[in-house]
């Protein structure tokens, strides 16, 4: 196994993972993002968490294609995302939680940084895809602007980690009308949101 190139020890991988799957009915753009989704985290059980919109692969890709830009939480979100892919279909990538005026702004308001930059987003979201990797704050938010009607993002990838407000939120996400790709519960996390994102990339 040493002597493996990395594209075959990814192949094999896959390969590993499509044996450890339950039975399952998703699409084949829907097995593709729960695969990388195991793969990024190392975990087979994950699979049977996986949420799924059903016009979530459409839009997703549907939204890469015309070069919608990709919104995020977190700096962990944006430096896992493949940026070469991304430009190649003319689409950008934005955080703003280190930018200092949001960090003022949020001190002021009472408000965490990641909430008040999908905040500053506002309109911009609309059509955009948003990843949240970190902050229940932030996909609250989110969901805020769509019912304000301020902005309705054509996907939202909903994988906050934790155990305040996680699952919750990601309940209040898949109860929402907005198209969505979530983890249940309180799992998730920057690496697999950014891991969703890539999945689409490929498709």
């Amino acid at each position: 196994m040493s002597d493996l190139q990395p594209h075959e020890i990814e192949i094999r991988s896959m390969e590993i993972i499509d044996s450890l799957l339950p039975p399952h009915a998703w699409s084949a753009g829907e097995l593709a993002v729960v695969k990388r989704l195991v793969h990024t985290s190392g975990d087979p059980a994950l699979a049977t968490a996986v949420r799924f919109h059903p016009a979530a692969i459409a839009a997703g890709i549907a939204a890469l294609q015309r070069g919608a830009p990709v919104y995020t939480d977190v700096q962990m979100v944006r430096m896992g995302v493949n940026s070469g892919r991304l430009a190649s279909l003319g689409s950008s990538l934005h955080c703003l939680i280190d930018d200092d005026l949001i960090a003022e702004e949020a001190r002021r308001m009472g408000r965490t940084r990641a909430q008040t930059a999908m905040r500053h987003f506002g309109a911009a979201l609309e059509g955009a895809i948003v990843a949240i990797g970190n902050a229940p704050t932030a996909l609250r938010e989110v969901l805020a602007l769509a019912a304000e009607g301020v902005a309705r993002p054509a996907l939202v990838i909903g994988m906050p980690v934790g155990f305040v407000d996680a699952a919750e939120s990601k309940d209040a996400l898949m109860a929402s009308d907005l198209v969505y790709i979530t983890i249940e519960g309180t799992r998730g996390g920057s690496p697999l949101a950014a891991a969703a994102v890539n999945a689409l990339l490929r498709l």
